[in-house]
């Protein structure tokens, strides 16, 4: 890994994204960012509030701008929102500003995690679990086509992601999928 690079990891909501980011980038010594903490920051509110008064475009408008912003720094861990990937304008950014990390989790196993989770507006639905796999059909091949990495995260612990990740930076790895 050369100096100067970002590291930003993609995948679904509840994927360990913002989880294992900050493990990472504690053991990198590196700033680490999460743009939905962020967008939450400078609105003041959280995001199922956003999406009630701006509705998803105007929610995806503010994501854009954040990321534009801090994937334009250095030498961060960057964990992104889930649908961050829907606009190309962000996949170029992201794929150009830094080394793209997905944190691949099948359907099943993300709905066990997400599944008591009421700060996530695009699974107010009234059938949650088949919304979630709708999502990761549209998202999948758009974290596939911008990463350098795909590292399943199965059941693993994110410590144990994070040690897996770590050996792939510097040399090739066989964890892409």
């Amino acid at each position: 890994m050369k100096p100067g690079d970002n590291l930003i990891l993609v995948g679904m909501m509840g994927a360990g994204k913002t989880t294992v980011g900050r493990l990472l980038a504690r053991r990198l010594k590196r700033r680490f960012l999460d743009s939905d903490q962020e967008v939450e920051r400078r609105c003041g509110v959280r995001i199922p509030v956003i999406f009630d008064i701006e509705g998803e475009a105007g929610f995806r408008a503010r994501e854009s701008r954040v990321i534009a912003e801090l994937s334009g720094l250095e030498e961060i861990v960057l964990a992104t929102g889930g649908g961050a990937v829907l606009a190309e304008r962000n996949r170029r950014r992201l794929a150009a500003r830094g080394r793209v990390i997905y944190l691949h989790a099948r359907p099943a196993h993300l709905w066990l995690r997400v599944r008591h989770d009421r700060n996530r507006p695009l699974l107010a639905t009234p059938d949650p679990q088949k919304r979630l796999e709708e999502l990761y059909a549209e998202r999948d091949p758009l974290y596939r086509e911008v990463a350098d990495i795909v590292l399943d995260t199965g059941k693993q612990s994110a410590q144990s992601l994070c040690r897996d990740l770590l050996a792939c930076l510097d040399a090739p790895c066989g964890l892409s999928t």
